[in-house]
């Protein structure tokens, strides 16, 4: 018998604090041995990775796919493709956007019921925090809800069903049950009365360009937002998240809460720290987002934030939507195009090609994307670069760069605010728990390879 099922050869691997030529054994979805040279007859097969780096697998942990219901924004077959291609092995969905939304264990297993067979990469579920479902909590987590999500500013959106934003009793109480649980909470930390309140006023003067939007949730809201969020975990001893935070006087704020004791964590997405509201004029919706992209001061604070160790994970917050969603015209302003970037595809490219322009070792973006995501979220088998870890990698050529052109997504709906941006590098395979789902050559080769992964205890 064959003492591996794949040995990878040759590649640069990225493990946690170096990064060293080696080969790469796998047997039975796991990483079992890394050595200068295995013997490829040991091997059941072999794959060729001179040239490249291998990395862990991106672990995104804030994604909207949206089933059921809203597939046609985009389903589990779709946005796994364009995370596959991205280099990412797993996902994190959030319950906002389905019919119903995930805030019942009932919804959350037919949402899994749905994505069983169809995701190219492994991934969890986010469960759901809104009035009237504090008492679903217990059984949401016992359903396999890897964390809970609340918004302190309205989501959007026109379903009956749709989700809704936590007043203060219900964050307050929400966050109590779920300390007894031994959960986590993620927030969208922006204080919706400012937010609502200088939209209304603009738009009633006429000023509704993508510059009045970004005036319209300034930084005071979501540091308003953070400060009660932190405030509240500190009184219930909740764990607590920052999903895409904009600003570094927010993340200085999270910090100084951790020195205090609070178990918080910060995330921010690569559009903060590539983008600025000046692009977000020039490209259009394709760029809009909440909170909204920021100044060139605040995106290079935010570089400098990160590089000192005050942002825990990267996310993508890949939020699609229909095209026309994203279109202006007629009785339509930028306030009115939907609010959400679709970038899936290229958060590891982006990340990698910028933070190494930047600086930043290889290790330290790896464990932005993999292993702080993984430790965090309770997936003690993935995340990095070991012996007995899920056998999740990307190959990445750091010597390729290319444009990015529509017609290379593999999301349902080809806006992104990334297109005929040249990134400096690129993913060549992904693999998950050993098996290729994803070639440059031949696009995705096991779409519904994916398994649904649970936080351990």
């Amino acid at each position: 018998m064959k003492r591996f099922d794949l040995i990878l050869r040759g590649g640069m691997v990225v493990l946690p604090d170096a990064v060293r030529r080696l080969d790469i054994g796998v047997r039975d979805g796991k990483i079992a041995e890394l050595a200068e040279e295995l013997d490829p007859g040991d091997a059941a097969a072999s794959a060729d990775a001179r040239g490249c780096h291998v990395l862990p697998g991106m672990i995104d942990a804030h994604v909207h796919l949206n089933e059921p219901g809203n597939g046609h924004w985009e389903g589990f077959e779709t946005g796994s493709a364009a995370l596959a291609a991205g280099g990412c092995t797993t996902y994190l969905d959030m319950p906002l956007n389905g019919i119903p939304p995930a805030v019942t264990a009932d919804a959350l297993r037919k949402k899994a019921g749905l994505a069983r067979g169809r995701s190219a990469v492994d991934y969890a579920f986010w469960g759901g925090l809104m009035p009237g479902h504090v008492r679903d909590l217990p059984e949401l987590a016992a359903a396999g809800a890897v964390a809970f999500k609340a918004f302190m500013s309205e989501p959007g959106g026109e379903e009956a069903e749709r989700f809704r934003a936590v007043d203060d009793w219900t964050l307050y109480e929400g966050m109590a049950r779920i300390a007894e649980l031994g959960g986590l909470l993620a927030v969208h930390a922006e204080n919706d009365a400012i937010t609502s309140g200088l939209a209304a006023r603009l738009k009633a003067a006429g000023c509704v360009s993508a510059r009045d939007y970004a005036a319209s949730r300034p930084p005071e809201a979501e540091l308003e937002a953070v400060h009660r969020a932190l405030f509240f975990a500190e009184r219930t001893g909740c764990r607590v998240h920052f999903v895409h935070v904009s600003t570094a006087d927010a993340l200085l704020m999270i910090d100084a809460a951790k020195r205090r004791g609070v178990d918080a964590s910060a995330e921010t997405c690569p559009h903060y720290l590539l983008l600025t509201e000046a692009d977000m004029e020039r490209i259009g919706p394709a760029a809009k987002c909440a909170p909204p992209l920021r100044g060139e001061a605040e995106r290079e604070r935010m570089w400098r934030m990160l590089a000192e160790g005050y942002v825990d994970l990267i996310a993508s917050d890949h939020s699609p939507c229909p095209d026309e969603w994203k279109q202006l015209g007629p009785g339509r302003t930028f306030f009115d195009a939907w609010g959400g970037i679709a970038a899936a595809q290229s958060s590891l490219e982006l990340m990698v090609s910028e933070g190494v322009r930047r600086g930043l070792t290889l290790p330290a973006i790896a464990g932005l994307l993999a292993e702080r995501p993984a430790r965090r979220f309770g997936l003690s088998t993935k995340g990095k670069i070991a012996e007995g870890f899920d056998a999740d990698f990307a190959v990445v050529d750091l010597n390729r760069s290319y444009v990015l052109m529509r017609e290379q997504l593999l999301q349902r709906h080809k806006h992104s605010p990334y297109a005929g941006r040249t990134i400096g590098c690129k993913v060549k395979e992904t693999y998950v728990r050993g098996r290729r789902v994803y070639a440059e050559d031949r696009g995705i080769t096991e779409s519904g390879h994916g398994v649904q992964v649970r936080p351990s205890a």
